[in-house]
């Protein structure tokens, strides 16, 4: 069954089973590889994106639920936050093995477009759920307080 959902700006007519998840629709049926696979089970945070802005699970969201839904992926966020999050996240160097950044990133460029200043509560309240492996946190919200400085 065909479905068209909005992925960043642009629809996108998909051929998937119905129940999909997201992630594997924006992965498998349209080669969009930056929403990485973690867990599966929405408890890692590496498959974040925005659904109309707000930070969604795309492993455990089924792609079929998102008809008129505004979908953004690493691939298509821009803007004054996104850029004041990804040069951050360069100056602090917090990527080491990388896998996780995706998610991190989107969940860390929700947060500064709802909370341009948020304390380290909301951090890490917002944060909460993404995982990082290589336990680069501090960075992480050294980043997250560097893009807010900016903006």
């Amino acid at each position: 069954m065909a479905v068209t959902l909005n992925i960043n700006g642009e629809n996108r007519e998909v051929d998937a089973a119905p129940g999909t998840p997201l992630l594997w629709v924006l992965r498998d049926h349209l080669g969009m590889t930056g929403t990485k696979f973690g867990c599966g089970v929405a408890q890692c945070g590496a498959c974040t994106v925005h659904v109309d802005g707000a930070p969604t699970r795309a492993c455990v969201t089924p792609h079929d639920g998102l008809d008129g839904a505004v979908i953004s992926t690493i691939e298509g966020k821009d803007g004054r936050v996104a850029d004041a999050v990804r040069a951050a996240w360069v100056d602090v160097q917090v990527p080491q093995c990388g896998y996780c950044q995706s998610g991190q990133i989107m969940a860390a460029i929700a947060l500064l477009e709802g909370n341009p200043n948020p304390t380290d509560d909301d951090i890490d309240a917002a944060m909460t759920g993404n995982i990082c492996r290589c336990a680069t946190y501090v960075r992480i919200r050294a980043a997250i307080k560097d893009a807010a400085r900016s903006l």
